[in-house]
């Protein structure tokens, strides 16, 4: 269940309520007249199942209420009341499958802003894999993987695709790109103060290194893992299913590649480079198509299966 908490100006409270009321899944309704102050208005709150979410969310948005007045959601990890079960037992569908597109942009919107922390995360990811890669080491490959933050640009990018919103999509593709390229750069700088003590060595680079020669080796196998990990990780972002990102964030060696990339690079090998690069890039594209096209086929079988249980 999402709980709703609505500011709307006098005039437009009956209208409000009564399409709170004439939607399907709504539930403990509740009218507070001149209860807000900024901006002024009444308060309505309400209950509504996940699944009728999104049809209530565009609705009030076409009365003008997120211009006028405020919308807000929140999720409800725990309701005992029979009338929200009866009211999730009559909205259409089934509340997993279920995709809210406002919360989904303004979520990826927030994950794919270029900013102090996201850089510092992604920056120290890559340091983490370059020590991975040099020790091959495949513990640190897997803890790089966990901190990269490079999933939110990458579903950003996907969601603005489908939700045809260009800021959105220039905001995410700035992150990424930005994010990777200072990443890359901080780590050459890194990975030649540790050959300076003595830590890192080219002999390192260039050995055997069964557990973390992946990443620079790209193969069909590395791009076909890119579409199941970005697929699972859109449907965890579009589930609320937040923890399945952990492993999604694992399964796909886009950090380690960059940072096999800034390490061999440092060394001018340039073999290793183009292989984790392009490694890199792979990764990249399969996550951003298979979230892609993940979403237009919830958007097209959501929408099916709407028009497919309403009444003729």
């Amino acid at each position: 269940m999402l709980h709703l908490r609505l500011i709307t100006p006098p005039d437009r409270t009956d209208d409000v309520v009564r399409l709170i009321g004439n939607t399907v899944g709504t539930t403990h309704l509740v009218v507070l007249p001149g209860a807000a102050r900024n901006p002024a208005g009444d308060v309505v709150m309400c209950d509504v199942a996940r699944e009728a979410g999104d049809g209530l969310l565009s609705a009030l948005q076409e009365l003008g209420l997120d211009r006028n007045g405020s919308i807000a959601v929140e999720n409800i990890d725990l309701s005992l009341s029979r009338r929200a079960d009866k009211a999730e037992a009559e909205a259409p569908g089934e509340g997993a499958d279920a995709v809210l597109w406002e919360h989904l942009t303004d979520a990826t919107h927030e994950e794919s802003t270029l900013s102090v922390t996201y850089l510092a995360f992604i920056t120290l990811a890559t340091m983490i894999a370059a020590c991975g890669v040099v020790l091959d080491n495949a513990v640190l490959i897997v803890g790089a993987m966990a901190v990269g933050p490079e999933f939110g640009p990458l579903a950003g990018i996907s969601t603005s695709i489908v939700q045809r919103a260009p800021r959105l999509a220039l905001r995410s593709l700035i992150a990424l790109l930005v994010g990777f390229a200072v990443a890359m750069a901080a780590t050459v700088g890194f990975s030649l103060f540790m050959d300076a003590i003595d830590l890192f060595s080219k002999a390192q680079l260039e050995a055997d290194r069964p557990q973390t020669a992946f990443v620079y080796a790209p193969d069909w196998f590395s791009f076909i893992v890119a579409v199941l990990a970005g697929a699972a990780g859109t449907l965890s972002l579009t589930s609320a299913k937040s923890g399945a990102l952990v492993g999604v964030a694992i399964s796909v060696t886009t950090v380690p590649a960059a940072a096999n990339a800034a390490v061999a690079l440092s060394y001018g090998d340039m073999n290793q480079t183009w292989g984790s690069t392009t490694q890199l890039l792979l990764n990249l594209l399969g996550i951003i198509l298979a979230g892609t096209l993940t979403l237009l086929a919830q958007k097209y079988f959501w929408t099916r299966g709407r028009r497919t249980r309403e009444p003729a």
